[in-house]
């Protein structure tokens, strides 16, 4: 179970329940702007959805499962709140059938759980000694070559190459765990 849920578990009067949904709402906020900005066609019309799609996590607060991901909770509501305000826009010229706004909206969705993945590395790589983490950083430089950076350590490639391979393996159980408690 995650910080947040507990927070809101422990919260259980009205004013904390609301501080705790604000302060949830103001993380995750401007991910969903930018997952809308690729659905919608202005800004306007993600500030009006973003709008009401934070009404209605409001009202369905109650609703939402501890232990779940806020954030996708709050992008299912956006996601559908989005449609709602295509069709009532249905008339204009510029709205797009439905195979390609799904499509639109799955690439979209890809984009923002990528951009959690690199948070969670930058986290991750944070986690490493300094050392460490500046060697995963050299070998995964523009145009470095492995073998060059392996014989100026002085070990043998392949002993240099084990040595990354469980740097790679601690950095992508790392990820993998923050990504399963949050939940995405």
């Amino acid at each position: 179970m995650d910080d947040q849920s507990t927070e809101i578990r422990s919260n259980s009067n009205g004013d904390e329940r609301y501080e705790a949904f604000v302060r949830l709402l103001v993380e995750h906020e401007p991910h969903v702007r930018s997952f809308l900005r690729g659905l919608l066609p202005t800004w306007q019309d993600v500030e009006e959805v973003t709008q009401e799609a934070s009404l209605i996590a409001w009202r369905k607060f109650s609703e939402f499962e501890e232990g779940t991901s806020f954030g996708g909770w709050l992008f299912t509501i956006a996601r559908y709140e989005a449609m709602k305000h295509r069709r009532r826009a249905a008339r204009s010229p510029l709205i797009f059938a439905d195979d390609v706004w799904d499509l639109i909206a799955e690439e979209a969705s890809k984009e923002e759980t990528q951009q959690d993945y690199r948070e969670h590395l930058e986290v991750c790589l944070k986690k490493l000694a300094p050392a460490k983490r500046d060697l995963l950083l050299k070998v995964h430089a523009p145009g470095v070559v492995m073998r060059e950076v392996a014989s100026k350590s002085g070990k043998s490639e392949q002993a240099f190459y084990k040595v990354i391979q469980r740097l790679r393996a601690i950095l992508f159980d790392c990820v993998s765990k923050a990504i399963a408690k949050e939940g995405v």
